[in-house]
C-alpha cells in the first residue's frame, strides 16, 4: 500500500472478493452439533461471523486434523487488520494453541515467518508461538525483539535462540522500561549459560522467589545464589524447596554439595 492511501479493508475480516450474493451463511446447527469432519469442512467455508467460533470448537476438541485447516484460514486474511485485530485470525491461533504440539508449533511459525498477521493482531501470533516453543529463524526474532509493542519483545525473549547479535539485543532489553521484557531478557540469557542478566534474577530469587527463577540460576548461580537456593529449600512451601533442591543438584557451585548434605 503507498503512503498516503487508505487501508479500506484495515481490521476487516472480510476480502473484496468475497462480497458476493453467495457468500456463506452461519451455519443452521451450533457448532458442537458438527462431527470433527463436518466441522474441519466448514471452517474454509464460513463467514466472519461464525468463522472464528468455529476455529475456536475445533481448538476446544484439539482435533490435530484441524492443524493445516486453521493455518489455511488464517492465510485467507494475509494483508489484512493492519489497523484493528482480526478476530478470525485471533480465534485460528487461540485454537492451534489450544491443539498444541509439534505440528500446531510449526503451523504458527510458518504463520509469522510469512506475515500473514500484522498490525495488532502479530501480538497474538508472536504469543502463540512463545507458548508453543515454535522455532523462528533470527532473522525474523531479531525485528520483533525490537519491536515497539513490550509484548512482542517480551514473547519474542521466549523465541530466541543462542548467537551473537540475539544475545547482544537481549543485553540491552535488561535496561528495557518495561519489566516483563527485561525479566523475559534475563531468562532467555541465563538458558543460553548467560550471566548477565543474573543480578536481577537474584534480586527475584530473595525478594520474590519462584518456580520459573529457581528453575534459571543453576547454570549462572554464585554463590550468594547458592546459599539463596539453600535457605528457600529449608523453609519455603513444598513446591518452592523441591525446586530449590533440584536446582542445588544441577548446579556445580562447590557449595551447593555441602548445602545438599545439610538439608539431608
Amino acid at each position: 500500500m503507498s503512503d498516503g492511501q487508505l487501508d479500506l479493508f484495515a481490521g476487516s475480516g472480510t476480502s473484496p472478493s468475497w462480497q458476493s450474493p453467495s457468500a456463506p451463511r452461519a451455519p443452521a446447527s451450533a457448532p458442537s452439533d458438527f462431527d470433527d469432519a463436518a466441522l474441519l469442512a466448514a471452517i474454509p467455508a464460513s463467514g466472519s461471523t461464525d468463522g472464528p467460533v468455529l476455529a475456536l470448537e475445533a481448538g476446544r476438541r484439539r482435533i490435530p486434523a484441524a492443524v493445516p485447516v486453521l493455518e489455511d484460514y488464517c492465510r485467507r486474511f494475509a494483508g489484512f487488520g493492519t489497523e484493528h485485530p482480526l478476530p478470525e485470525q485471533i480465534a485460528a491461533l487461540e485454537a492451534l494453541t489450544t491443539i498444541g504440539g509439534e505440528q500446531a508449533a510449526a503451523s504458527v511459525a510458518r504463520i509469522v515467518v510469512r506475515n500473514w498477521v500484522q498490525g495488532p493482531t502479530l501480538a497474538n501470533a508472536v504469543a502463540a508461538a512463545a507458548r508453543l516453543h515454535s522455532r523462528l529463524p533470527t532473522d525474523v526474532v531479531l525485528p520483533l525483539l525490537r519491536h515497539a509493542e513490550p509484548a512482542i519483545r517480551a514473547d519474542a525473549c521466549r523465541l530466541a535462540r543462542a548467537g551473537p547479535d540475539v544475545v547482544a539485543t537481549l543485553v540491552d532489553l535488561l535496561g528495557d522500561l518495561h519489566a516483563d521484557v527485561s525479566l523475559e531478557a534475563a531468562f532467555a540469557l541465563a538458558h543460553f549459560g548467560r550471566a548477565e542478566g543474573l543480578p536481577l534474577l537474584k534480586r527475584l530469587l530473595i525478594e520474590t522467589p519462584s518456580a520459573r527463577v529457581i528453575d534459571a540460576v543453576p547454570q549462572i548461580a554464585d554463590e550468594e545464589c547458592v546459599v539463596q537456593l539453600g535457605r528457600i529449600a529449608r523453609s519455603a512451601s513444598r513446591d518452592l524447596a523441591a525446586a530449590a533442591r533440584d536446582a542445588l543438584e544441577a548446579t556445580e557451585h562447590p557449595r551447593a554439595a555441602r548445602l545438599l548434605e545439610l538439608l539431608r
